[in-house]
């Protein structure tokens, strides 16, 4: 009796750009044709665009995290861990699971879609002392964090402490930097009302980037209205100024300035999954070299995309473009991978990906925003319907579509709430508790366990 073997098909990532590959093969695949995997260290899809909102209390973190066990009817086996290396020879992934476990995952084809972690530097306490805005653990806690400074100030009798406790830093001048101190600043501004002893003077928040321009994607005029909108509301912005060093109640700008403060934000960029050194391929800046089909040359069956690959730009002329590591690209190109994949499965021939740019969106909170859609410039009520119409579409199922527009309508008539979980502001959690940058494999022990496995 013949035993008819399917070929396996691992996806690794649950972001924007794995799941929407995931969702087009079940839907495009016959069950007979493949098996598909999918490796994560959570069940959940993050729209990550939102964060800030979820920071801020606008949105629940529920709302923006959607369930990838929800419905019965995908039939993806989940493998819940991380992926820590690949060996392309033996086409073999390594893969932690959540329980420490190690094992290696056997495929046919592999799509590596493990996003990015946050970019940091060799800067003295940095790590041990500033919080990142990359996971939804990070955003819930920050919003504790930010809450529980109130209290602790509101609570003290010494004057530079309170001082200290009420004032904020955030590095990092692009999307997720500027909507991170916009929306957090008014969650403070707001706050402060129900404290009659603390001085809302006192509240400051710093905006400071190294680059000479805030979201210099935008252009100069919407990034100089984002600029005007931020200093409205009190936050200090500083550019060409970045971070010396940090401690636990003060950190020195480059410019020698020493602020003291106990909440230091860190969203100055991201950087390719550690994932992709582990291959022992070709990387640009640390990003995957794949083709215009996302493929790895030289490697059949082995694919590439969202923040961890270096896809190239068909739609620039410049040579040697490569896409930006934003969610627009990763779900386009999430089911674009899934075509190619499923074309290599049945003989046929892959396409390029190539894109139309559908413009930028920032959303600042209440009824400001900047917006670039279809390079059509708008600000204020009109740049807000289109980002948060842009990022309502976007949510992959109606459940969370419901949850975001009934959150936003709450917050809208309702306001702000200023209650803290009380779960996580006094626990460690700074950057090195979240960013297990060294987990993964060198290229030496992956081939030494396949070898042996």
């Amino acid at each position: 009796m013949d035993i008819v073997v399917r070929p396996k098909i691992l996806v690794v990532g649950a972001g924007f750009a794995g799941v929407g590959c995931v969702r087009r093969l079940e839907r495009k695949l016959g069950s007979d044709e493949a098996d598909l995997a999918l490796v994560t260290p959570f069940s959940y899809q993050l729209y990550l665009p939102l964060l800030p909102q979820v920071a801020s209390g606008v949105l629940t973190p529920q709302s923006i995290a959607v369930s990838l066990r929800r419905s019965r009817k995908y039939r993806t086996r989940i493998i819940p861990g991380g992926a820590i290396g690949v060996d392309l020879k033996a086409k073999v992934c390594v893969v932690r699971k959540i329980t420490g476990e190690i094992v290696n995952e056997r495929y046919d084809h592999i799509v590596l879609a493990p996003g990015s972690v946050t970019r940091t530097f060799d800067i003295p306490g940095l790590t041990d002392h500033a919080r990142g805005m990359k996971t939804l653990a990070e955003a819930a806690y920050l919003r504790d964090h930010v809450i529980s400074q109130l209290d602790l100030a509101d609570a003290s009798q010494d004057e530079a402490e309170r001082a200290a406790r009420l004032q904020f830093v955030v590095v990092g001048g692009g999307y997720a930097g500027t909507e991170t101190a916009a929306c957090l600043r008014r969650l403070t501004q707001n706050a402060v009302k129900r404290y009659p002893r603390l001085d809302p003077k006192l509240i400051k928040w710093h905006l400071i980037d190294i680059a000479p321009k805030l979201m210099p994607e935008l252009g100069d005029k919407l990034g100089q209205s984002a600029q005007e909108i931020l200093r409205k509301r009190g936050i200090d912005i500083s550019l060409g100024v970045s971070i010396a060093k940090a401690g636990p109640d003060e950190v020195t700008f480059t410019d020698g300035r020493v602020v003291p403060t106990h909440t230091l934000i860190w969203t100055a960029g991201v950087a390719a999954s550690p994932l992709m050194a582990t291959l022992g391929a070709e990387t640009v800046k640390g990003r995957l070299a794949v083709s215009s089909e996302m493929s790895l040359p030289g490697h059949p069956g082995v694919f590439a995309l969202g923040d961890a690959a270096a896809v190239p730009d068909e739609a620039k002329d410049t040579e040697g473009a490569i896409c930006p590591p934003t969610a627009q690209h990763a779900m386009r190109q999430g089911k674009h991978v899934a075509d190619n994949v499923i074309a290599s499965l049945r003989g046929q021939p892959m396409t390029p990906y190539v894109h139309k740019d559908l413009g930028l969106v920032v959303d600042l909170g209440g009824l400001d925003a900047v917006s670039k859609p279809l390079g059509v410039e708008l600000r204020g009520l009109p740049a807000q319907v289109v980002a948060r119409g842009y990022h309502w579409s976007a949510l992959r199922t109606n459940v969370a579509k419901v949850r975001v527009a009934t959150n936003w309508a709450l917050n809208a008539v309702a306001g702000h709430d200023f209650v803290g979980t009380g779960l996580l502001s006094r626990s460690s959690a700074k950057l090195r508790d979240f960013e297990h940058t060294n987990a993964y494999l060198t290229p030496e022990q992956i081939r030494e366990r396949t070898e042996n496995g």
